[in-house]
């Protein structure tokens, strides 16, 4: 039976470090139990090798084909994948590097270089992404389709510029307009930097005469040949408040709902009645909007702060709202620590698929 040994990739925050290896076994199982692997990883768990913290498996033979590493390059941790060579515990066991290409259609410092306070970690960002996009109806083509993602809390962006990495659509929503204001300037002098083939544009967005939104959108492509085949991508950042998203979007326009919650210490979450310190708040009142925003068979994931809205609570809204919360193999292991007073936790919920 082959094994594998994954290397974690070093994280810049150190708290999210020391939960790397649980996080990372925990992805595993949720892209061994999605269905989309034909080799399902067995005996998951983490070793150290001379040292080092490795995630380790086992796969029935002969062991991953092309199409599982496709998919297990984009675990959010995965650095370096090895198989183990020899006896199991044997102390001349050699590691065989084994190529992991990632869906990465840009430079990772689309990703890296946004520096502010408040950022989400990007591997964890990426873990977020990949469980929700793995629970919905769309996770068997998350290497094939062009898919849309929806963040309607998504500050500077880092959802966004995660959507533009695996080569899918991105719509943000945000209340704050120096947020929005430093996207658009941050997106725009990357594209000229990278001489990328792109346009961009700012408009308002009316009904009735009436600004329901400030627009920014942006289309690009990771080449020339691309640009001029068509196959482009396109961002839509909209600064307005969440629970307005519905005057600005379409129905049914995204596969994924994705985004991290305020977590109600460092800063509170808004609601049409204005600051609210309790994101249950928040999402009582935007969980239904961003239910309609999502097609049948979507998933909507969502981070939050434990301290102060407890799991049972969060799930209560998100079935409220017509969804389905998923419990399978690894989603009850995704909380971790952020800080002192944050503990922060992720719930995946799908919509249902329409029957004839």
């Amino acid at each position: 039976m082959p094994r594998y040994a994954l290397l974690l990739a070093p994280s810049t925050n150190r708290v999210y470090a020391d939960a790397a290896g649980r996080l990372a076994r925990a992805e595993l199982e949720i892209f061994a139990g999605s269905g989309v692997l034909d080799a399902a990883p067995t005996r998951v768990g983490t070793d150290r090798i001379a040292g080092v913290e490795y995630l380790t498996f086992d796969v029935p033979d002969p062991g991953l084909g092309e199409r599982d590493l496709a998919y297990l390059a984009n675990l959010s941790a995965a650095y370096a994948l090895f198989e183990r060579v020899g006896e199991e515990r044997v102390a001349d066991e050699l590691l065989r590097p084994v190529f992991l290409r990632p869906l990465a259609r840009y430079d990772s410092d689309l990703i890296t270089i946004p520096k502010y306070p408040g950022k989400t970690n990007e591997q964890f960002t990426r873990l977020l992404l990949n469980a929700t996009l793995l629970a919905s109806a769309s996770g068997p083509a998350m290497l094939d389709r062009r898919l849309v993602v929806l963040d309607p809390l998504c500050g500077r962006g880092t959802t966004l510029n995660q959507a533009l990495m695996y080569g899918y659509d991105g719509i943000g929503v945000e209340h704050d307009g120096k947020d929005v204001d430093s996207y658009a300037a941050f997106l725009r002098a990357w594209l000229k930097r990278k001489r990328l083939k792109h346009s961009t544009d700012m408009t308002s967005l009316r009904r009735d005469r009436k600004l329901v939104a400030r627009r920014f959108e942006a289309v690009l492509a990771p080449s020339r040949e691309a640009h001029q085949a068509g196959d482009t991508q396109k961002v839509t950042l909209l600064h307005t408040d969440t629970l307005r998203a519905r005057e600005a979007l379409r129905p049914r326009c995204a596969d994924l709902v994705v985004t991290d919650a305020p977590y109600g210490v460092a800063h509170g979450s808004r609601s049409g009645q204005g600051l609210s310190r309790s994101p249950l708040d928040l999402l009582t009142a935007a969980v239904p909007v961003w239910r309609e925003l999502l097609r049948p068979g979507g998933a909507l994931g969502l981070s939050w702060n434990t301290h102060v809205t407890p799991r049972r609570a969060a799930e209560a809204v998100l079935t409220g709202a017509g969804l389905r919360v998923v419990d399978g193999p690894g989603y009850l292991g995704l909380s971790h620590r952020v800080d002192q007073a944050i503990e922060r936790d992720v719930l995946v919920a799908v919509a249902p698929t329409e029957t004839g």
